[in-house]
């Protein structure tokens, strides 16, 4: 896709909130989308994300509190936990949450999905002014008082 080029100064005179919400908003939106295809929320994706990454090192209660800060959806965490149990694809031997075959499947094809989304959101953008632009926007964080380290 082009875009039309426009001068430096016009463009150092756009408002940030604008864009950076726009970019959010169609970002998620289109990361839900491809969720939404294995019948999946972004807590589902994170869930499975952080069993998969740390086996046996979460329970219902260390993840809800891991991931409830990112939570715009207000999730029934428990509700999600036993969604996942029931298909199949979370167990929880010892009481620490455990993907299944099955769950890691799933988490798998979620994945393919969202790496379409990524490859396409970030078509023409390389490496290096992708990684400018997080670092211009972690830098607006923090001068506003946020956390500007990688999550």
């Amino acid at each position: 896709m082009t875009i039309t080029e426009y001068p430096q100064d016009r463009i150092a005179a756009q408002p940030i909130g604008y864009w950076t919400r726009e970019a959010a908003n169609l970002a998620i939106g289109a990361i839900r989308t491809a969720l939404a295809e294995e019948d999946l929320t972004q807590p589902h994706w994170w869930t499975l994300n952080h069993i998969a990454a740390t086996p046996g090192a979460w329970t219902r209660t260390t993840l809800t509190a891991k991931l409830s800060p990112y939570d715009d959806q207000n999730t029934d965490f428990d509700a999600m936990y036993t969604d996942l149990a029931t298909r199949g694809w979370l167990t929880e031997p010892d009481g620490t949450l455990t993907l299944t075959p099955e769950g890691e499947a799933g988490r798998l094809r979620a994945h393919a999905r969202n790496a379409k989304v990524h490859t396409r959101m970030r078509d023409g953008i390389d490496d290096e002014a992708y990684a400018s632009t997080i670092n211009v926007l972690r830098r607006l964080v923090a001068n506003l008082g946020g956390e500007a380290d990688l999550p």
